[in-house]
């Protein structure tokens, strides 16, 4: 059968995954998984772009070795960071990682007192961690780099020009910048202007289900291909993937959230124009771009990295950290402490565990101290947060959110699950988990005529 091939980045692991449509059903498998990690050099924390390029080729050589009839391949990453290849085509850096403090507080320094007409254009979260404020960091440190790039290209763009030696930017992940025009989709020139970047560094944006380019034939060579196979544009920004694969329910779309579950939790609806009111800019909305021209409306919030470091943590140590002795444990758990998952101490602490007890004690809170107690914490902490976020979105939509619907890996998390569905009061639906995968999957069948809209995958298997 017709193969379709899924590159999904994401913070901390990446995959190769395969799928091939029958009779409605998505087939599903998963066919190689590599690490991806942050790199401290120097001053800075990097992401390994050339083991990761590698690791996507093991990946493609593993599925020709399986004897997938390959038609295309899509990329999906995590969003904002990028790299700058010169004329000739070479990468001038590895990317640095949305982690790396040069960008604090700029955000500040850069608009003042200005951040609601800002977001009147852009429509995009004013977070330190975007494009925007990286690119001012480099500005303002004289990154000789900036004098001799030719191209800005994002994560899955980059990935995406070493496969076919095409360069674009492709809309959803582009979006994540806080460098486009949210009302006309294209590049806010102005902005562009006053950050002092030259302009050619912003290429054509191309919309999920374009053809990129053609694998080059060092590379299909490499791993072992003969025929042409395409490269799509998919929703190259995770989550942009992840909610186009959202099964259609009876609650209008409009009424239904989306809570892609991971290291961050993205919350929100899919809307067809941006929301960019005051309000809107006040309670902390962006305005990401989605498949078939749909804006993701939505909020950025600290998720699941919070138990993510502490798990590390404690496996560093020799301690047990395995996911199903946690959950149980924090299902006994008896702790009323409540963080705020979004506060600057969780954002990349020397000792996580330490960064909560602090906060609690800052707070009058108890102190969490047994495992159970410290994991009943972080999830309660999230549930209440995205309470939060569905009283926001009620107060800006026309109608109230009916039902949410969980996806990603997070969505495994049955004890948060409960939580959430607790705090909300409202149905909450989890699945599918491989969400990003076959978002994917299905802009690429559709971008090649086998299916003619997400509606006709009856099942996944």
């Amino acid at each position: 059968m017709n193969t379709y091939l899924a590159v999904d980045f994401g913070g901390g692991s990446g995959r190769v995954m395969a799928g091939s449509i029958c009779q409605g059903t998505l087939k599903l498998e998963e066919v190689y998984r590599f690490p991806n990690r942050q790199v401290r050099m120097g001053n800075h924390v990097y992401w390994d772009f050339l083991a990761l390029f590698d690791e996507m080729k093991n990946g493609l050589r593993q599925a020709v070795r399986k004897g997938y009839h390959i038609r295309s391949i899509g990329i999906d990453t995590w969003g904002v960071d990028f790299g700058l290849i010169d004329r000739n085509g070479n990468l001038l850096g590895n990317p640095v990682c949305y982690r790396d403090p040069r960008t604090d507080g700029l955000p500040e320094e850069f608009f003042g007192d200005n951040l609601v007409r800002h977001y009147s254009e852009a429509g995009i979260q004013v977070m330190s961690i975007n494009t925007l404020f990286q690119l001012y960091s480099m500005k303002k440190s004289g990154d000789t780099q900036l004098e001799v790039a030719d191209r800005l290209l994002f994560m899955p763009d980059l990935f995406s020009y070493f496969l076919t030696g095409v360069a674009n930017n492709e809309y959803c992940i582009a979006s994540t910048s806080e460098l486009l025009d949210a009302r006309s989709r294209t590049w806010n020139q102005p902005l562009i202007h006053r950050l002092g970047v030259p302009a050619h560094l912003f290429g054509d944006i191309v919309m999920p289900g374009t053809v990129r380019g053609k694998l080059k034939r060092e590379i299909a060579e490499e791993i072992g291909l003969t025929d042409e196979v395409d490269v799509i544009a998919v929703g190259s920004h995770d989550t942009a993937s992840a909610v186009y694969a959202i099964p259609s329910t009876q609650v209008d779309k409009s009424r239904c959230a989306f809570l892609s579950s991971g290291t961050w939790s993205l919350l929100g609806v899919e809307l067809d124009e941006p929301i960019l009111t005051e309000e809107a800019c006040r309670a902390g909305f962006t305005n990401e771009g989605g498949v078939g021209g749909k804006i993701r409306f939505l909020q950025n919030i600290t998720g699941l990295w919070i138990l993510q470091r502490l798990m590390a943590q404690w496996k560093e140590r020799g301690e047990r950290c395995e996911y199903d002795f946690l959950l149980s444990a924090a299902e006994s758990a008896d702790i009323p402490s409540v963080i705020d998952v979004d506060d600057k101490i969780f954002q990349n602490p020397v000792d996580m565990e330490d960064a909560i007890a602090e906060y609690c004690e800052a707070h009058g809170q108890p102190i969490p101290e047994t495992y159970g107690e410290v994991v009943r914490c972080v999830l309660q902490s999230l549930a209440l947060r995205y309470k939060q976020g569905i009283d926001q979105l009620n107060r800006l939509l026309p109608a109230s959110i009916e039902q949410l619907n969980i996806i990603g890996g997070g969505c495994r998390n049955s004890l948060l699950n409960r939580l959430t569905a607790e705090a909300l009061g409202i149905p909450v639906y989890a699945g599918p988990v491989e969400a990003t995968a076959i978002g994917n999957i299905l802009v690429q069948a559709i971008a090649k005529g086998e299916i003619g809209s997400r509606e006709e995958i009856k099942e996944f298997i």
